[in-house]
């Protein structure tokens, strides 16, 4: 015992050195036992929250939140189905109305770029458009349709205003003297004001005005038909 105290009292210095060591180690000892406890709470809460719930969020989006998210996603499938049925409305116009695809061509001219672009955007939008709205909620499917139906708007919208803007332009007087013939033909077909007899003849004389300069829409034809049909022989 004595020689310790020698020894404490020659070395006493010493306790600048280990103290500050011994110390920190102390220390280290109670962060490292305090985080362990805290990781300890924070497993057990993590094991008895809710599957699904991730930190920071609720477990479960609250049901009026859900409500107001899926209101919200039928109002946009309700606009874009009425803007797709808008623009086949436009279509139609053109279409059903022989006088309009005599008097711009260049709707039905699948030789032009810009006709075959809309046809094919058509085609891809009217593909996509599902018999029952609800089947566009699922995740992707309303925004594959939005774009294709905001293509199929560009493209209809660039053929008109090239049809428009070319109208009769690419045809020769001659043959724009045959269309001009044909549309007042049509319309003497179309009257009711004519005798079956005239109805009759003026169509089948506007088809062969028609023959070589425009190909009449099989549901152009079919309609014209089906309003002048007991006017025609088979």
């Amino acid at each position: 015992m004595e020689e310790i105290l020698q020894f404490a009292g020659s070395y006493w210095w010493l306790i600048f050195i280990i103290g500050p060591v011994v110390g920190g180690w102390v220390g280290g000892v109670a962060k490292y036992n305090e985080r362990r406890r805290r990781d300890r709470i924070e497993l057990e809460r993590v094991r008895r929250a809710p599957v699904g719930s991730v930190e920071g969020a609720p477990a479960q989006q609250p049901r009026a939140d859900q409500q107001a998210e899926q209101a919200d996603r039928d109002r946009q499938i309700e606009r874009i189905l009425a803007d797709h049925d808008e623009v086949d409305r436009r279509w139609l116009d053109f279409e059903l109305d022989v006088s309009k695809l005599i008097d711009y061509p260049l709707m039905t001219d699948m030789r032009e770029p810009l006709t075959q672009t809309f046809h094919r955007a058509k085609r891809v939008a009217d593909g996509l458009r599902p018999e029952a709205p609800e089947a566009l909620r699922a995740a992707g499917s309303l925004e594959r349709y939005r774009e294709a139906v905001r293509d199929y708007e560009v493209a209809f919208e660039a053929a008109v205003r090239e049809a428009k803007r070319r109208a009769q332009s690419a045809f020769s007087d001659a043959e724009r003297g045959r269309l001009q013939t044909a549309q007042r033909l049509m319309a003497l077909a179309e009257s009711e004001a004519s005798t079956p007899a005239e109805r009759q003849s003026a169509y089948k004389q506007a088809r062969k005005e028609l023959d070589g300069l425009i190909a009449l829409p099989d549901a152009t034809t079919h309609d014209i038909e089906r309003r002048i049909a007991g006017e025609l022989s088979p």
